[in-house]
């Protein structure tokens, strides 16, 4: 069965995690809106680890926003020294100024006004406006991309804005109100600890039970990191061939895509060719049954890593109901009749899963193909 993503038992699941697992960091101790912003800047140069020390270094020579204002530009580049980008510090050296001559030394609150202020991007202010001042605005880090694309299965390159606006939204969507600030560390921290870009603690997650990627076993592909001009878009039939109330199925070769998973036969469409064309023709050469389309069960899309693949899925039955089926496989090492709930205990490719987590969900579309 797909994983239930209710908001509310995401974010309680999540914040109970933080509880136990947020790190001792000197930020936040106090969650200081000048400690938070300066802390912000440095992640952004730095692992966890070594910020640590830069921070402490930075905040016993610079207590607070008038300090850094007062100091000369060589002072802070000392400061800075070792974390590269010094850009990043002559915008804090920049911002500060304009803090102590245009907002008494104060961080505004909004996220709008702090985007306004030198080297204070998206990020930046939507962690300042939650962590420093409680707003209930998203903070998406590389982290949080990691963690919501995974949760979610956010199947288009991060790199466009679309799927970065995308993400922030499913972000927001989570905060419960009033702990933004609790919430957006907690979804950092996991994915610096447990949803890690290689070889994620998915035992020790949290979110395990509710992660769609994980359910899916695309976890490796998530984030979809490559550009959107990469992206092959393939179009492909599958058949659900129904006899007796049970579903037809085969396991693919030991070697290439998806190797030695489950699947329903199928494969692209060729050009000129119809989607109910294809799955009858595919059928012939896979398994020699002949068959005949019932129904248009759905039109599944799922991304891979340099594919958009739109799956074309119909209802399938013998074209001569009286002869025994007899398969003949040629791109499966075995088949199967199954029930529908024996599906759930398989490896399936992730399109695959996908509709049969829509039979699941649809009982329509199960009384249709008449699976028991």
């Amino acid at each position: 069965m797909p994983p239930a993503n209710n908001n509310t038992d995401i974010a309680d699941a999540l914040l109970a995690w933080f509880e136990q697992n947020a790190r001792p960091l000197p930020w936040r101790e106090s969650y200081d809106p000048y400690q938070v912003w300066i802390s912000e800047i440095m992640l952004q140069q730095t692992q966890m680890d070594r910020a640590v020390g830069y921070f402490n270094r930075w905040i016993d020579r610079f207590p607070d926003v008038f300090a850094v204002a007062a100091a000369g530009i060589e002072d802070i580049h000392k400061l800075w020294e070792g974390l590269g980008y010094y850009s990043r510090a002559k915008n804090i050296h920049k911002t500060a100024q304009i803090l102590v001559e245009r907002h008494g030394g104060r961080l505004p609150d909004d996220p709008a006004a702090l985007r306004a202020l030198p080297g204070i991007g998206e990020y930046a202010a939507g962690a300042i406006a939650s962590l420093a001042f409680g707003r209930d605005v998203a903070a998406v880090d590389a982290n949080a991309v990691r963690v919501m694309a995974r949760l979610f299965d956010v199947d288009t390159p991060v790199s466009l804005a679309a799927t970065r606006r995308r993400i922030a939204s499913l972000a927001e969507g989570l905060i419960p109100s009033g702990r933004a600030r609790a919430f957006n560390q907690a979804v950092m921290e996991l994915g610096a600890l447990v949803c890690t870009p290689k070889n994620p603690r998915c035992a020790a997650c949290p979110l395990a039970a509710r992660c769609q990627a994980r359910h899916l076993d695309v976890i490796d592909d998530r984030p979809v990191l490559g550009p959107a001009k990469a992206v092959v878009p393939l179009s492909v039939a599958s058949g659900l061939l129904i006899h007796k109330g049970r579903v037809f199925i085969q396991k693919r070769m030991p070697y290439g895509v998806w190797a030695g998973l489950w699947e329903f036969p199928g494969g692209s469409i060729e050009q000129d060719e119809t989607p109910e064309a294809a799955i009858v023709r595919e059928f012939a050469e896979e398994t020699e049954l002949a068959v005949a389309v019932t129904d248009r069960l759905a039109v599944i899309k799922h991304g891979y890593t340099t594919y958009r693949v739109t799956l074309h899925c119909f209802a399938l039955r013998l074209a001569d109901p009286l002869t025994p089926p007899a398969p003949i496989l040629h791109a499966a090492t075995g088949s199967a009749w199954a029930g529908l709930n024996d599906l759930d205990g398989l490896a399936f490719p992730a399109g695959h899963r996908k509709l049969i987590d829509r039979l699941a969900a649809e009982p329509s579309l199960a009384g249709i193909l008449g699976i028991s």
